[in-house]
């Protein structure tokens, strides 16, 4: 194969990979009349790959139930990201919204990022934040 059909290749699957913007997928279990309660707790499990030449990202998301079982999958692509930080943020931000989406009163966010941490703190702790959010 010459440098010549690599490229050639290569070139044929960006291009398919632009027209893939998103796809969600979901696993559906016939569990007779057992639906998931919205305050049932779930873990929503992320990831994001980088691609610095491109600026491009994919974004993983996986929502797992108590149990264990897969009930939903998400895969996104995005362009004109900056930096691995950046797209695992934006993953980190795509599972929490994926979440709310779903329903669900109670998450746990899981990636293998160090750099993104999430923590409560109650409102009095946060005094300054709450009430620009309020104001705004």
């Amino acid at each position: 194969m010459t440098g010549r059909d690599i490229s050639k290749r290569i070139q044929s699957y960006l291009t398919e990979l632009d027209g893939l913007e998103e796809r969600t997928l979901t696993l559906s279990v016939d569990r007779g009349h057992i639906r998931p309660e919205r305050n049932m707790r779930v873990r929503i499990y992320f990831d994001a790959a980088f691609d610095k030449r491109s600026s491009r990202s994919v974004s993983r998301l996986v929502v797992l139930d108590f149990m264990g079982e897969i009930l939903a999958s998400k895969i996104v692509m995005h362009n004109a990201i900056s930096s691995l930080l950046a797209a695992k943020a934006l993953a980190g931000l795509q599972a929490i919204q994926l979440g709310i989406s779903m329903g669900f009163n109670s998450l746990a966010i899981v990636g293998d990022s160090r750099t993104i941490d999430f923590q409560f703190v109650h409102r009095l702790e946060n005094e300054c934040a709450h009430t620009l959010a309020h104001e705004a």
